[in-house]
């Protein structure tokens, strides 16, 4: 699901305009998006967590050269599924292997 679907989506679901919806979809990912840069979590009880969690430096290598990199440390962006949404997605799909032996997720 694209925005434009979700925001279809949610205007089907609330009876709000697709105007509308829009703008509250924008305002909610403004909100979650200044408190993560405030470094604030975001809890939404039964949905999930939206946190910052920091990396530590690394030292990768590049495929093509070789060379090694030094990869300095950061500040990431994380989101922690909530227990009811890790239930639901539990009981509503289900891994099974398909082609090449590769897991798939189904409808349960």
């Amino acid at each position: 699901m694209n925005k434009g679907e979700f925001v279809e989506a949610l205007s089907e679901k609330t009876g709000f305009t697709k105007k509308d919806s829009r703008e509250a979809l924008d305002s909610t990912i403004e909100i979650i998006s200044e408190a993560l840069m405030d470094n604030e979590e975001v809890l939404l009880t039964g949905f999930g967590k939206f946190e910052t969690r920091p990396r530590k430096a690394t030292e990768r290598i590049n495929p093509q050269t070789g060379e090694k990199i030094e990869v300095p440390s950061k500040v990431v962006p994380a989101f922690k599924a909530g227990k009811n949404l890790k239930e639901g997605v539990t009981e509503s799909l289900e891994a099974v292997e398909g082609e090449d032996d590769e897991l798939e997720v189904k409808k349960a």
